[in-house]
This record gives C-alpha cells, sequence and structure tokens, in this order.
C-alpha cells in the first residue's frame, strides 16, 4: 500500500511538473528591460545553476535557451544584448534585455535549479515592448497676413499681431459728440468699446 502511494506521488511530479508562476513585464523599445527573478540563497553551498529561455518553463532545462548561470558566473549566453547584472551569489538572477526591441516581446522562462525531485523554481514572464509615445502636439501660433493694396508704398506682405484689451467703463475717453440720452447707454458703449493695438512687422 505504501508503495502505491509512493508511486503516485512521483507520477503525479511527472505530470504536473513543479510549481510555475506567471507575470508580465512591460518595457519600451530602446530602453533596457529588466525581468526579475530571484531565489532564496541561506549560504554559499545553496548557490545553484538557472537558465532562461524564449518560451514556457519545460518538464526540464530551458526550451531556446539564451543564457546560463551556474550560480556564480555566465557560462553560456545567446546574445550580448542578455544580461545578468544581478548578484548572483544573493540569488538575484534577473535578467536584463538591452536596448530592448518589439521583437523582444514574448514568453521568457527563468528556471532556477534547485537540488531534489521537482524542486526547480520556475517562473514565466510575459515580457511586452512597445515603442514609446512621442507627443505630435506643438505650440499653435495664430498669425494673420496683410498684403498692401495697389497704390500703397508697400507691395510686399506684413505679419500683425493683433491684442485686444477691454478696458473699465472708468477708463474709457468720452469722445461722443452728444451727450449720453440716458446713464445706461454711455455704460453700454463703455463695455462694448475695445481697445484694439497693433504691431507691425515688415
Amino acid at each position: 500500500m505504501l508503495s502505491y502511494v509512493c508511486l503516485s506521488w512521483v507520477l503525479l511530479g511527472l505530470f504536473t511538473g513543479s510549481t510555475v508562476s506567471e507575470s508580465i513585464v512591460i518595457g519600451e523599445v530602446g530602453q533596457d528591460v529588466t525581468v526579475p527573478c530571484h531565489y532564496n540563497v541561506r549560504d554559499g553551498n545553496a548557490v545553484t545553476s538557472m537558465c532562461w529561455g524564449r518560451d514556457r518553463c519545460p518538464n526540464s532545462k530551458c526550451s531556446r535557451p539564451i543564457i546560463w548561470t551556474d550560480g556564480w558566473r555566465v557560462t553560456e549566453r545567446h546574445s550580448s544584448r542578455y544580461q545578468l547584472r544581478g548578484d548572483l551569489q544573493s540569488g538575484d538572477v534577473s535578467l536584463t534585455i538591452v536596448e530592448a526591441r518589439e521583437a523582444d516581446s514574448g514568453i521568457y522562462c527563468c528556471r532556477v535549479e534547485i537540488p531534489g525531485l521537482f524542486n526547480d523554481q520556475l517562473i514565466n514572464h510575459k515580457v511586452v515592448v512597445k515603442k514609446a509615445r512621442i507627443s505630435t502636439a506643438s505650440p499653435h501660433t495664430y498669425t494673420s497676413e496683410q498684403t498692401s493694396g495697389p497704390g500703397s508704398p508697400s507691395d510686399s506682405s506684413s505679419a500683425v499681431t493683433r491684442t485686444w484689451t477691454s478696458l473699465p467703463a472708468s477708463e474709457v475717453p468720452h469722445t461722443a459728440s452728444t451727450p449720453c440720452s440716458d446713464p445706461s447707454d454711455c455704460l453700454d458703449v463703455a463695455v462694448d468699446l475695445q481697445v484694439w493695438s497693433g504691431t507691425l512687422a515688415t
């Protein structure tokens, strides 16, 4: 009976494999993208080998491996764009993708080889590398061109910048030739009156 139970656990482990966690990492084209991966290092004897692959974590090793470490140094690398910049002896085996491209998007497997049956630490990361957003907004300058008419001193075009300023009634000069028949009429005229100032640039 005991052997049957043990066999059942072994078969269950073979079909299910190690526990796999997943995460999403988003980066921008041209920037370095770091895909995190850590394991617990209690002492120097716990330092172990690991690999990164460009696919989901299989039952063993890494599919399409891109970088390997024995826990102390990088032993194999598919491209110089893949780097392990963390402290390997402390269990930081995070992957840095240098100057990421859109083609770097996809699934990455971090597999830390822990001694023992089905003890490997597996993490699948979905990496999404997007183009950087570029703002197309620009300040708007409103100008108007005024062309001289026939007979004017100059035939060249000139740009006119207009500034409209509203003045309170108390500051508006009285230029009416006849007095206001009603105080409200004068107030309406003063409120509606705007002074135009122009700067002529040749």
